[in-house]
């Protein structure tokens, strides 16, 4: 920011301008619509999100695939007010302070993620998603800003009288998954998740109060469905970024059990906190201090505690830690069937004579679990087809494509991980 010299800025004076334009690698251009928008987005609870990556650990596997959360809602919000003014054009009242409430909320969808998101999202805290987290974030901030989030916290929650609204923050086709998959795409490299957002954009429509999409955008949402399940295999499933996220869910798992022990464990006052004890959703409504420390927590937190892990005197937290800084992963092996017991038992022997661990101790370096991919939730929110003789259909039934009605289906793969 330029200053004339000799001048000198009164409080506040440098947020006068707060519709501000900014350069964002995916679509260009995105304005910042409205001054309590901005207000929002200077706010320490959105910041942030600029130190919370959105893919986890996928750079491992991606170089490229650095951006953060903070990414991700500018582009989502973006798509928003897209959205907005082509359902408008299309004869549907949305008030300014509609658009102004949606927009928020899609905006602030993601600020309850903790670190490393989907991956440490029960290990931080108990039992509470973050969808759960960023309704207590959104109620706080409302109070903050006298009461201007409240409309945007019932959009959010589903609670308004335009359900439409809720379904362009969150269903099977709103504006959080048509930014992701793009701009997921566009870091990583990977060029399957690659959509046609202004189409389908273009396509949407409103019926009855529920979001629909014109018949015509049909090819594009098949593309759309059929990109989200490439993209998870490829890259939110890919089996090396899988074999990462686990062995920094147990190097977590186990500097908290140490924690908890009485062992002395590096960790930031916000991480501290929450190694220490085990924090339910009524301790988001009971204790103020449970929300507040969450705010401070972010992925710099993990990094530099898994750093100074790396010396510590227990085995298995410094073995854990010193692989995941050096990249040094376990090996993973995928199956289209459940592995036997038998193969379990004689990798978890291997390691246990290897390392020299108790029974207990093993399943900090072997896991076994499911990897599933449903690209299409039919118990969900369905995506249904405006007809252009008005029937309303399901994507599903309206489709051409046979491999739609086959995406619907859950594909389960297994997986078994262990150190080579």
């Amino acid at each position: 920011m330029n200053l004339i010299k000799g001048t000198q800025l009164q409080p506040n004076q440098h947020r006068n301008n707060k519709k501000k334009i900014i350069n964002d690698p995916v679509y260009g251009f995105i304005t910042i619509p409205d001054e309590i928008i901005f207000d929002i987005l200077e706010h320490p609870h959105m910041q942030r999100l600029r130190r919370i990556m959105q893919l986890g650990l996928s750079h491992l596997v991606y170089p490229g695939a650095n951006h953060t959360r903070f990414h991700h809602v500018l582009g989502a919000m973006h798509l928003m007010s897209q959205a907005v003014a082509t359902i408008r054009r299309k004869g549907h009242e949305i008030t300014i302070e509609e658009e102004r409430a949606v927009c928020l909320a899609i905006l602030l969808h993601d600020i309850g993620h903790g670190p490393f998101s989907h991956a440490l999202e029960y290990d931080i805290v108990c039992g509470v998603s973050h969808e759960e987290i960023s309704s207590f974030f959104i109620e706080e901030l409302s109070k903050e800003f006298d009461g201007q989030l409240d409309m945007a916290l019932l959009i959010f929650q589903n609670k308004y009288s335009k359900p439409f609204l809720h379904q362009l923050v969150s269903s099977q086709l709103d504006m959080d998954r048509l930014d992701y998959l793009n701009r997921d795409s566009f870091y990583s490299g990977v060029s399957e998740g690659i959509i046609g957002t202004d189409r389908l954009i273009e396509m949407l429509n409103v019926r009855d109060g529920q979001l629909v999409l014109e018949e015509k955008g049909i090819y594009s949402i098949e593309k759309f469905i059929v990109a989200r399940r490439l993209m998870y295999w490829q890259v939110y499933l890919h089996k090396t970024v899988v074999a990462a996220e686990f062995m920094l869910i147990h190097a977590l798992r186990r500097a908290k059990f140490l924690a908890k022990r009485g062992d002395e464990v590096f960790a930031s006052p916000a991480l501290s906190f929450f190694m220490k004890q085990d924090i339910t959703e009524n301790d988001f409504h009971q204790r103020k201090e449970v929300l507040e420390n969450f705010a401070q927590l972010d992925d710099y937190d993990i990094w530099s505690a898994i750093k100074v892990w790396q010396t510590h005197s227990d085995q298995i937290l410094s073995q854990l830690a010193k692989s995941l800084v050096n990249r040094k992963l376990f090996k993973i092996v995928i199956s289209k069937d459940p592995f036997s017991e038998v193969r379990i038992a004689t990798e978890r022997k291997r390691v246990q004579d290897q390392y020299g661990l108790t029974g207990d101790e093993v399943d900090y370096f072997v896991y076994s679990d499911i990897l599933t991919n449903k690209a299409y939730n039919q118990d969900k929110q369905n995506i249904n087809l405006l007809m252009k003789n008005g029937d309303i259909i399901d994507l599903t039934k309206a489709s051409d494509n046979l491999n739609i009605s086959a995406l619907a289906q859950p594909v389960e793969k297994y997986f078994l991980c262990f150190p080579a």
